[in-house]
């Protein structure tokens, strides 16, 4: 499932743990959303079109996959170089696209274009995307008319949707014997993403990388090697939406009107807020595969990674001058990995796959200060700038994980596989070293969406994750139909919750101050998916496909139930083809969230159903899709999309806009093309 934020980055969500909870890789680069808000995590910056292949591995994932994280691995691949053949004239590739959706009115083209040898390849991929505010379902109208006056939103508009972004990726490879060696360079300008689930909006994010990667194949197996390096300027304020006065709690004489847009007031209202966030990455990897006989194969390999962050907040109104807020003020995050994987074949119904992995991440931030200058600090910054200055914020974590995995081939109807592992995760900079308490800033920490504001603790330990799953596969020797049925459960020590930064100041009815902490919890669930075909004539080959997904959460310390847990969902699919023509009628349940975390104020949200129409026809050279997504124009509210701040919600703490989830999207035509040549 997905935990829905900015239009472009959504945080992918595994069983209930997400965002830095698992791993992902685009073409072999670990990434690090250089943010408070985390409003860039990795798979922004790959664009769909330009998907060559994407893997998921979820829950007990082989430690050749990846490490620091303990709900799963991600790995998102370009499109891989081609090659002409042997003696053939150089290859000449391209394809052009263009899509538009009516809900946002947003619409996309992209491009890309390749020209190969035998030996060597050049390639090129972009892309830009935008589109509006999305607008809910029938109903919006009542939500709108609570507690928000004044507001020049369309009735049925969702504030803070919106989004503009361009992707741009050029790609070199060269083959020499059993040598490959290729580079690519990319680079993304995003001008705007705006946020529904947060205070700030991204307003500028241009990110430039480079990879390089080596890859020969031996008599023994294959060994890469890949280095790369990534820079990421990032800057947030108040989008448009935001920009209006919601004033103190309690209205003074002579107030503006609740509502009033900022440029009509002055100085008083805070029009904006900049943040800005850089980040650096460089890696490296080495690995190899090697036969150890025609039934055993082993998998070793090294990792490197250096992370540097500054996020720093330039003044911008009252209590904010002449000084810069520095959140966080060199940031450092290191790791070092090495692993080895064996996989062995036992006979002809058995295989068998073993691993161990050690990482060692060493964190660090130089000393910090609020807005104003000495003479002029407020008291609550410069008690909490000391108190951080004042500890030893440089930590060592030593991680192992261990994975085992086994597939039993009962018969031609039955694969069993089942496991255990044990997986770490060390906490992030912004866990661990952001350190004001003050109300203003703690909630432009937040990469959860629920509106409150976040502490970090220097002293957070790793969370290490103990997870068992069995997966029963029955299915059809030809495969006509199939039934998977996956039970799980982990249970996490030291997993990192959050806690009331000042308990006699918590309420029920507003967003509060949070500190991370670490406490204990257990995850466990079933998903269910199968498949089967239901006709052939000649009106075309019938199917019926579903998923079903339910998954349980607990804080054991509190027995408060964990936060953005998906309810009970399922997708049941009735698909078509016919000479070219792939169809499909979808429906989507998921069930009410009634229960949600308690210290969090997790907003509650309705049971619904949505009905989906798609529809796609390919030919030799050209493709094209159509569909209408919400086809009864659905108004419902997204389980997993955290608060709704999407229109002047700057008030830091308070009942003003609490207790409102984020909606959905309405009705939404679409249609798009691919031509290739």
């Amino acid at each position: 499932s997905l935990n829905n934020a900015g239009g472009v980055s959504s945080l992918p969500s595994i069983r209930g743990l997400a965002d830095d909870r698992l791993r992902i890789k685009v073409d072999g680069m670990d990434f690090i959303a250089s943010c408070p808000n985390h409003m860039n995590p990795p798979l922004s910056y790959i664009d769909p079109s330009n998907i060559g292949a994407l893997k998921v591995f979820s829950g007990i994932t082989p430690v050749s996959v990846g490490g620091d994280s303990i709900g799963g691995t991600i790995i998102a691949e370009t499109r891989k170089p081609e090659f002409a053949a042997p003696g053939e004239a150089a290859l000449i590739k391209g394809e052009l696209g263009a899509f538009y959706r009516s809900n946002n009115d947003a619409y996309g083209v992209n491009a890309s274009v390749s020209q190969a040898t035998d030996a060597f390849s050049i390639s090129y991929n972009g892309s830009w995307n935008r589109a509006d505010n999305y607008t809910a379902g029938g109903g919006f109208k009542d939500f709108k008319a609570t507690g928000r006056p004044g507001h020049t939103l369309a009735v049925d508009e969702v504030g803070s949707t919106a989004y503009d972004t361009q992707n741009h990726t050029l790609g070199i490879a060269f083959k020499a014997g059993s040598d490959l060696f290729d580079a690519q360079l990319g680079y993304q300008n995003m001008l705007e993403q705006l946020y529904p689930n947060q205070r700030m909006d991204l307003l500028d994010n241009e990110q430039k990388r480079a990879n390089l990667g080596w890859n020969r194949g031996f008599d023994w197996g294959e060994f890469e090697v890949r280095a790369y390096h990534e820079k990421v300027d990032h800057y947030m304020n108040f989008g448009d939406d935001k920009r209006f006065w919601y004033g103190p709690l309690s209205q003074p004489p002579n107030a503006p009107e609740v509502g009033t847009p900022c440029s009509a007031i002055g100085p008083r209202c805070a029009a904006g807020m900049p943040m800005y966030s850089e980040g650096r990455t460089t890696g490296a990897t080495a690995k190899a595969e090697v036969d150890l006989s025609t039934t055993d194969l082993l998998r070793t390999g090294l990792e490197y990674q250096r992370y540097r962050l500054d996020d720093y907040w330039k003044p911008s109104g009252g209590r904010m001058w002449p000084g810069t807020f520095h959140n966080i003020n060199d940031g450092k995050r290191d790791r070092t990995a090495v692993f080895a994987e064996w996989e062995s074949e036992i006979g002809t119904d058995w295989l068998s796959l073993l691993g161990v992995r050690y990482e060692r991440v060493k964190t660090d931030a130089g000393a910090v200060r609020g807005y104003a200058d000495a003479s002029g600090e407020p008291t609550f910054q410069a008690e909490d700038a000391a108190a951080f200055n004042a500890q030893d914020r440089e930590k060592v974590d030593n991680n192992w994980d261990l994975t085992a995995l086994a597939r039993y081939t009962h018969d031609a109807n039955l694969d069993v596989e089942f496991g255990v592992a044990r997986k770490v995760r060390s906490p992030n900079l912004y866990e661990r070293y952001t350190w004001s308490t003050w109300a203003m800033a703690a909630v432009m920490n937040n990469f959860v969406g629920d509106g409150n504001g976040y502490v970090g603790d220097i002293d957070l330990k790793p969370e290490k994750a103990y997870t068992a799953s069995t997966t029963f596969d029955w299915h059809a020797s030809d495969r006509n139909w199939q039934l998977k049925a996956t039970p799980y459960y982990t249970y996490v020590d030291d997993y990192i919750d959050a806690v009331a930064l000042n308990p006699s100041t918590f309420q029920t009815d507003q967003f509060n101050v949070l500190r991370y902490k670490n406490q204990s919890a257990r995850l466990y669930g079933i998903d269910l998916s199968g498949q089967m075909r239901l006709a052939r004539n000649d009106w075309g080959e019938w199917g019926l496909k579903g998923l079903i997904n339910y998954s349980k959460g607990k804080n054991r310390n509190t027995d408060d139930e964990l936060y953005n847990i998906m309810p009970l969902n399922g997708r049941f699919t009735l698909t078509h083809r016919l000479d070219g023509w792939n169809n499909e009628l979808e429906l989507v349940l998921v069930d009410e969230k009634d229960h949600g975390s308690n210290v969090r104020n997790e907003i509650e949200t309705s049971g619904y159903g949505l009905v989906n129409l798609r529809a796609s026809h390919a030919w030799k050279q050209v493709r094209v899709d159509f569909g209408v997504e919400n086809l009864f124009d659905k108004f419902y509210y997204l389980p997993t999309g955290g608060a709704y701040l999407g229109q002047g919600s700057t008030m830091p703490i308070g009942g003003v806009d609490w207790g409102t989830a984020v909606p959905g999207m309405g009705r939404s035509i679409y249609a798009g093309v691919n031509v290739m040549f």
